[in-house]
């Protein structure tokens, strides 16, 4: 393989805020990034050299952007199979193709991880309605529905109770496939970001401790205050998974803790993650640098953690709060706590931003970040 050097241009397939960090650090390294996004306007436009605007599925772009590039990379993983071919005949892809289909569907991403013995909980897949109830009725009173194409944060998803409407869960998802899976008893959930490059080596950042609000991440803290053995599975489990993948570039493994202290696999995301942001406060190497370097075939960077770090996610609801301007300057006053803004547009739900903090434990960076959250609205 030949490394793609400093000065060279990338690819990104998508321009939101991970392709933004992404385009930043690989600026940093002396690259050149070209983004290809439906929205011109899209947060990664700002430090780019250039947006191509274009649907994820335009080959036609996904060509334009090849040509233009000496290697592509992606922040998102709803790539068009025929896009990604595209790209793929004309400069290296990575992660590749392959990796995207897997991962893009619920239902195929259970089964790989199931045919190759990792570990996920009781699940069943549902093409109909009738196939819903059925999955409803054996999963239980506890159990999540999700839709296998598409949905995150929260979205394309339902928890269901006793008596719910199987129906009703199947028109609400859109009458499409979906995986139901049954509740878990859990300690808390975690999440390894794994980075490979085209020669197989392989560099994990220690386990991120991660809390969910609605289904969408609210804070997230590196290294997750965890025993040793539940930290050396976990990285276990993800550089495998990557491993036989055959992953180039990052892949991210959400976990679920079980209360026996077992490890099963949630989801995989192959790109960076909201629950490594603060990776750019607490480890030498940031995900955003990894992701640029494994992409570009450099060597990997080292993935220790200085120092306990977290974040706090920031929602467009914040703006439009009373119409008041958040209190930057309250949340800035605390030692060891910094705002990083993704140049979006602020609405309901959508993430604007974060908290970061440093502490000297796991818990006192997490109370930092939240406490720092909290005061942006204080009067």
């Amino acid at each position: 393989m030949t490394p793609v050097l400093p000065g060279a241009t990338i690819g990104i397939f998508g321009g939101g805020q991970l392709g933004r960090m992404m385009t930043l650090a690989a600026r940093v390294l002396g690259y050149h990034v070209i983004i290809l996004d439906p929205d011109p306007h899209c947060a990664a436009g700002a430090v780019a050299d250039r947006v191509i605007a274009a649907k994820f599925d335009d080959v036609a772009a996904a060509t334009e952007l090849a040509r233009s590039c000496n290697v592509i990379t992606v922040e998102i993983e709803k790539i068009g199979a025929s896009a990604m071919a595209a790209a793929s005949a004309i400069v290296p892809v990575r992660p590749g193709g392959h990796v995207l289909h897997i991962i893009q569907d619920r239902a195929r991403q259970k089964r790989w991880l199931d045919e190759h013995q990792f570990p996920v909980g009781p699940y069943w897949v549902a093409a109909t309605a009738e196939e819903l109830s059925a999955a409803m009725r054996s999963a239980g009173a506890n159990a999540f529905v999700k839709s296998s194409f598409g949905g995150y944060d929260g979205r394309g998803q339902a928890r269901t109770g006793p008596g719910d409407d199987a129906a009703e869960v199947w028109r609400s998802l859109g009458s499409s496939t979906c995986v139901v899976e049954q509740g878990l008893d859990l300690e808390g959930e975690i999440s390894v970001m794994v980075a490979r490059r085209p020669d197989g080596s392989c560099a994990t950042f220690p386990p991120a401790l991660n809390h969910h609000v609605n289904g969408v991440l609210d804070w997230s803290v590196i290294p997750a205050p965890v025993s040793a053995a539940v930290a050396r599975e976990g990285e276990r489990i993800a550089r495998g998974i990557a491993e036989e993948m055959d992953v180039v570039g990052l892949l991210a493994v959400e976990m679920f803790l079980l209360r026996d202290g077992r490890l099963v696999v949630n989801e995989l995301a192959p790109r960076p993650h909201n629950s490594f942001h603060h990776t750019e406060l607490a480890s030498l190497t940031s995900q955003f640098e990894q992701g640029i370097r494994a992409a570009c075939d450099l060597p990997l960077g080292d993935t220790e953690s200085i120092r306990p770090a977290a974040i706090a996610n920031l929602f467009g609801d914040l703006w439009l709060h009373d119409g008041a301007t958040p209190r930057w300057e309250q949340a800035l006053a605390l030692p060891g706590v910094r705002i990083h803004l993704y140049g979006k547009s602020p609405r309901p739900g959508r993430k604007m931003g974060h908290v970061g903090a440093v502490g000297a434990t796991a818990e006192e960076a997490v109370a930092l970040a939240v406490d720092a959250r909290a005061r942006l609205l204080s009067r």
